[in-house]
């Protein structure tokens, strides 16, 4: 026991001691942190309010929707202007708790808003998908709706300049579904991911309508070497409108803007602008097939040179 509390008592004294050296490993003195499991909880529980019936067996959202959602509503709005205000506070925002009423209020405002917005969604990703059985499916089963459905919520947030929250929201999308999508972002009407994992959209990204991405396409910085003086400077693309962009394409940079009605080919790399009505596709690699040949007495194949 005498090197377990010698190694314990050496090991609190040292991180203690970078404690007292470093601010960063402990909140700020006297505020606290919003709580990441309940903006998390917000953020799902607001889907049941916005496509209700899907994800519970709550009987009062059908039979009685105007009583089931004010309640609800009720109950998330205090929870996230709660949320907020610690969030605001802890950034030293002069009337915090007036600020955070402000902003819960409008952006409550917005959810029939967002919840057409995610109806258009919904409907591109159903005549996008020839897979998909129903619109129905989409809602309930899909990752790139619900990347997009966190997004658009977050994104709310972002435009009010609330710290932390927006982050988080679209942190625990990225995390659940593969889709990286930063709350600033701005994504016109009628959007769609198809199989999504591996896409990122960057903060500065400017898509426009009746887009559609397919998995691993970036849209990203051409270069972030400078860092935080890069900040509010456009870093991304802009995608304009009625273009599709196929799987594993990379767009990047602040000045490129891609055309209207373009169709991009996957695994293309892309760096300038690109003008309506294009067709981007990468030349084919040259395929080399090798003939196997089979080794009789064992089960095995050997490749010729």
């Amino acid at each position: 026991m005498t090197l377990k509390k010698d190694t314990l008592l050496k090991a609190v004294a040292e991180l203690t001691a970078h404690y007292e050296e470093e601010e960063l490993f402990l909140p700020k003195s006297g505020r606290l942190l919003p709580d990441r499991s309940e903006v998390i909880g917000v953020t799902r529980e607001l889907k049941r309010v916005i496509f209700p019936g899907y994800f519970s067996d709550d009987s009062s959202e059908s039979v009685f929707p105007e009583y089931s959602t004010g309640y609800k509503l009720n109950h998330l709005y205090d929870r996230l202007y709660k949320q907020i205000r610690i969030a605001l506070m802890y950034q030293g925002t002069e009337q915090a708790e007036k600020r955070a009423e402000d902003i819960c209020a409008r952006f409550f405002s917005k959810l029939p808003l967002i919840q057409k917005k995610l109806l258009k969604d919904v409907q591109a990703g159903f005549d996008g998908d020839p897979a998909a059985d129903s619109r129905e499916e989409i809602i309930f089963s899909y990752p790139g709706f619900y990347a997009i459905y966190v997004y658009r919520l977050a994104h709310e947030l972002y435009l009010e300049k609330v710290p932390f929250i927006p982050r988080v929201m679209t942190e625990y999308a990225h995390g659940r579904t593969g889709i990286d999508i930063n709350p600033g972002a701005e994504i016109g009407e009628y959007f769609f991911i198809d199989h999504g994992t591996g896409v990122v959209i960057g903060e500065t990204t400017k898509i426009g309508k009746n887009v559609k991405l397919y998995q691993g396409v970036t849209l990203g910085a051409l270069s972030t070497r400078l860092g935080q003086q890069l900040s509010n400077v456009k870093r991304h693309p802009t995608i304009e409108d009625n273009v599709t962009i196929y799987a594993n394409s990379t767009v990047l940079g602040g000045n490129t803007v891609i055309g209207e009605n373009t169709t991009i080919g996957g695994n293309t790399f892309i760096t300038a602008s690109v003008p309506a009505n294009s067709r981007i596709s990468a030349k084919s690699p040259e395929l080399v097939i090798k003939r196997p040949k089979e080794i009789q007495a064992q089960s095995v194949w050997e490749w010729e040179n």
